[in-house]
């Protein structure tokens, strides 16, 4: 199975902690080199029946200040899409219900791995 399909997969259990409103963030994490972007973050926002999510860039140098979007989920996931394996190799979703971390391999397999969960509220 290639990382794409593994991603599908992992993907679906983001969708779903939305759906349960379990939801509590996504870091993409594990960077590839040195780059200046350290992390890329997900933050949900349960507002008026309609889910959206604050997606924030975070930089290595302090003095690069980090920048935050307003956007859909689906506007997020090309965003994100677009750093997986580019500039991440690991996608990890914080949930209520548990954590579950996606991973791509130096020869670009990916795996899921479930964990108990950091969050109990969504904030």
């Amino acid at each position: 199975m290639t990382y794409q399909e593994d991603f599908i997969v992992f993907w679906q259990q983001v969708k779903q902690s939305i759906k349960e409103e379990a939801f509590a963030k996504l870091t993409m994490a594990k960077t590839i080199g040195k780059p200046e972007l350290k992390n890329i973050f997900l933050r949900p926002i349960y507002a008026d029946g309609e889910f959206k999510v604050i997606l924030k860039y975070s930089f290595r140098p302090r003095e690069t200040e980090d920048i935050e979007e307003e956007m859909t989920l689906e506007e997020a996931l090309i965003i994100i899409k677009e750093h997986l394996k580019t500039s991440f190799l690991s996608v990890l979703l914080f949930s209520t219900a548990k954590d579950v971390t996606f991973k791509i391999n130096k020869k670009g397999i990916g795996t899921i791995t479930e964990n108990y969960p950091t969050f109990k509220n969504v904030s």
